[in-house]
């Protein structure tokens, strides 16, 4: 199966915060799309690897995502190392896809930086012809491919975003996939320890990061990305 759009999170729930509007809108436009979460997230304070797992499909479906699988890396410890990179560059080649989306360059937790440099560095490596790889399915010899882009988009921290993609009309499907994490957000009846995102604050903060970004660009709700290299354009009249 190949992507048109390949979305990596350190974390079940990453991809849904960062960019589920972005998605949601690809896949309404045509595009195909993958998710992979890197860890099960069992060091999360609440819930389990267990329920994430059921969540994280969940979500899946609510988004029309065409296949979302998991990495099993050990949360909170996996490396930006050899053995990571190339389990990674495995998947690169197995689904070739144009654009690679993946966490937060800098941000509150350290499996989100870690997390996207893993990818970054992992889809350069999976252009270089004298790695070799076979797929995981089969173990056919892999046929080297890098990502025409990869964008990172933005998490705890107020990043300043190099662009905004127009999602109005597409928050609604983001926040209902993403609060089909049940076990992560806030309930007045939970008995379970608070954490920075169960907050209502946070919660609300969902919605008004969205609008702030569109305020940016003029629209109703958007999500901000950054890149590693210049964003090209035909002409002037491609910038909206």
């Amino acid at each position: 199966m190949k992507l048109d759009i390949l979305a990596v999170g350190a974390h079940p729930d990453d991809v849904e915060l960062g960019c589920g509007a972005t998605l949601a809108k690809e896949i309404a436009l045509g595009k195909k799309v993958g998710i992979i979460d890197l860890t099960r997230g069992e060091l999360g304070t609440r819930g389990d690897a267990d329920t994430r797992d059921i969540e994280a499909e969940k979500a899946k479906a609510i988004l029309g995502i065409s296949m979302r699988t998991n990495m099993e890396f050990e949360d909170g410890f996996f490396m930006n190392d050899k053995f990571h990179q190339i389990e990674l560059v495995k998947m690169i080649r197995k689904y070739q896809p144009d654009i690679v989306l993946c966490n937060a360059v800098d941000d509150r937790h350290i499996d989100h930086p870690k997390g996207s440099q893993l990818v970054s560095d992992a889809c350069f490596l999976s252009g270089l012809m004298k790695i070799d790889t076979k797929c995981p399915d089969d173990d056919g010899w892999q046929e080297p491919w890098r990502p025409d882009h990869v964008y990172h988009y933005i998490q705890w921290k107020n990043i300043e975003p190099d662009f905004v993609v127009d999602v109005s009309g597409y928050l609604d499907k983001k926040l209902e996939a993403v609060f089909a994490y049940e076990s992560q957000f806030h309930k007045s009846n939970s008995e379970e320890p608070v954490t920075p995102i169960s907050t209502t604050n946070f919660k609300d903060s969902i919605s008004y990061r969205a609008q702030d970004m569109g305020r940016l660009i003029g629209v109703d709700h958007g999500e901000g990305f950054t890149v590693e290299r210049y964003v090209a354009v035909n002409s002037l009249s491609d910038l909206i």
